[in-house]
C-alpha cells in the first residue's frame, strides 16, 4: 500500500495556437464556478462572442511565454513540484499532478495513483488562498472522476494553505533571495493577486479574507512596514465589479506620483504562468515605464524553489498524521 499525493493545478493550453487555446478557454469558461451567468444565457456569448476574439489574442500571448524545450511554463514547473515532492517525501509516497483544465487531466493522475498502489489519497488544490472558482472547482472535478470509479480510495484534502507558516516562510524565503540579487532597494513592494468578482465575496467566499490574512502575515515575516507595501488585484474578465484596488492602475499612479522601483510578487500564484510572466513580466511593466516609472522588477512564482518543495513537504506530512505511522508499521 501506497500514500498517493494528488496536486492540482489550474492547467495550460497544449500548445499556443488559437484552436489549442480555443479548446482551453472553452472548458475553463463554461466552468459554472468561474462564470455563474446562466448556462442559456452565457453559452452563446462564450461561443459567438468570446472565443472567437479572446481565442487567438491569448494564442499570442501565450506564444511569448512558450519555450521551445520545456514548452508551457505552468506544465513543466508544475511536473518538476511533483517530482521534487516525491523525492522529498519519505518512502511509501507517490505523487502526481493533474490540470483542472486541459492536460494532464485529474483523471490520468488518479489513474496512476490507483495503479502504483495508492488505497490513500491526499489532495493538495494549488491555491494557496480559497476560492470557489479555483479550489471548489478543482474537487468537483475531483469528486466527478471518483464517482466513475468502483474502487475510491480514502480521501484527505489539504485546506487553503494561505497562513501556514511553512507557506508564509517559503515566500518570505523567495522574496529575500530575489531582494538579493538587486543592487538598488525598491521603493515600494507591491503583492499582487488575481483578480476576483466583489459579487462572489458577498455570496460568502472568504477569498479576499484570505488575501488579506497572507499579505499581513508576510509583511509581518519580512519586517516591512505598512508604508512599504501595496496590496493589489490583476487579471480581470468581464463586465462584473472586482476587486481593487487594480494592479496595473496602482502602478501607474506610483510612477505619477514619483515612484521610479517597484518590487511585484504574486503570492496567490504558486507557478509562474501566463498572468505572472506576460501580464506582470510585459503587460503591466510596459504601462509603469509608460507611465513614468523606471523599473518593475517582478518576483518570479515559487516554482520549485528549495523552501517551497519544503513546504509542500510540510503540508503533506501534517495532512498524513496516523496515515503515514500506519503505513511505516505495516510494512515493517
Amino acid at each position: 500500500m501506497r500514500i498517493g499525493v494528488l496536486l492540482i493545478q489550474l492547467g495550460t493550453p497544449d500548445a499556443p495556437t488559437p484552436d489549442a487555446v480555443r479548446r482551453y478557454l472553452r472548458e475553463f469558461l463554461s466552468d459554472p464556478r468561474v462564470i455563474e451567468t446562466p448556462r442559456w444565457l452565457w453559452w452563446p456569448i462564450l461561443n459567438l462572442r468570446v472565443l472567437p476574439t479572446r481565442a487567438p489574442d491569448s494564442a499570442a500571448k501565450y506564444a511569448r511565454i512558450w519555450d521551445a524545450q520545456t514548452g508551457s511554463p505552468l506544465l513543466y514547473h508544475t511536473r518538476a513540484q511533483a517530482e521534487a515532492l516525491e523525492r522529498a517525501l519519505p518512502d511509501g509516497f507517490a505523487v502526481r499532478f493533474g490540470m483542472r483544465y486541459g492536460n494532464p487531466t485529474i483523471d490520468r493522475a488518479v489513474e496512476e495513483l490507483m495503479q502504483a498502489g495508492a488505497e490513500r489519497m491526499i489532495v493538495l488544490p494549488l491555491y494557496p488562498q480559497y476560492s470557489a472558482a479555483s479550489t471548489a472547482s478543482a474537487c468537483d472535478r475531483l469528486f466527478q472522476v471518483l464517482e466513475r470509479r468502483r474502487v475510491v480510495p480514502a480521501l484527505r484534502i489539504v485546506p487553503p494553505f494561505y497562513a501556514a507558516a511553512a507557506y508564509i516562510h517559503a515566500q518570505a524565503e523567495l522574496i529575500r533571495s530575489e531582494l538579493a540579487k538587486r543592487t538598488e532597494p525598491p521603493q515600494k513592494f507591491l503583492l499582487s493577486f488575481h483578480g476576483y468578482p466583489v459579487s462572489f465575496v458577498e455570496n460568502g467566499d472568504p477569498y479576499r479574507a484570505h488575501v488579506e490574512a497572507t499579505c499581513r502575515l508576510l509583511a509581518a515575516e519580512l519586517g516591512w512596514k505598512e508604508a512599504d507595501w501595496l496590496r493589489t488585484y490583476q487579471s480581470r474578465f468581464g463586465r462584473q465589479v472586482w476587486l481593487e484596488p487594480f494592479t496595473e492602475e496602482t502602478l501607474c499612479e506610483l510612477a505619477r506620483q514619483g515612484v521610479r522601483r517597484v518590487f511585484v510578487a504574486t503570492p496567490g500564484f504558486t507557478t509562474d504562468c501566463l498572468e505572472t510572466i506576460d501580464e506582470i513580466g510585459r503587460e503591466v511593466n510596459e504601462a509603469f515605464l509608460r507611465a513614468g516609472g523606471e523599473r518593475l522588477e517582478r518576483c518570479p512564482c515559487l516554482n520549485a524553489h528549495p523552501a517551497w518543495i519544503q513546504a509542500l513537504r510540510v503540508l503533506v506530512l501534517s495532512e498524513a498524521q496516523g496515515w503515514y505511522r500506519a503505513h511505516a508499521e505495516a510494512t515493517h
